[in-house]
């Protein structure tokens, strides 16, 4: 797959992430953005070294989403961890 098609899967990947957490999250639309693109690389990575399966087949495969998903999950969920015990720093 080409980067544009990573770009679009990271951006719809990241989308329902934050559908799946709903909630206030430190950044806005554009870091939401951006931690899609890269859940989808994780995403991807953890799925061939993990379980060992090629994630990356394709646009329309259903693992290649999947990665994606579950990846910027995880990065979403990091993301308001830290993002979120700094911001409540300041306001101490």
């Amino acid at each position: 797959m080409g980067i544009l098609a990573w770009i679009i899967i990271g951006l719809l990947a990241g989308a329902i992430a934050k559908a799946i957490m709903p909630g206030k999250d430190p950044g806005g639309i554009i870091v939401t953005m951006l931690i899609g693109i890269a859940g989808g690389l994780l995403g991807g990575w953890l799925g061939k070294v993990i379980f060992g399966v090629d994630s990356v087949d394709g646009f329309f495969e259903l693992s290649t989403w999947i990665a994606a998903i579950v990846g910027s999950l995880i990065l979403l969920a990091l993301y308001r961890v830290i993002a979120g015990n700094r911001h409540s720093h300041r306001h101490a």
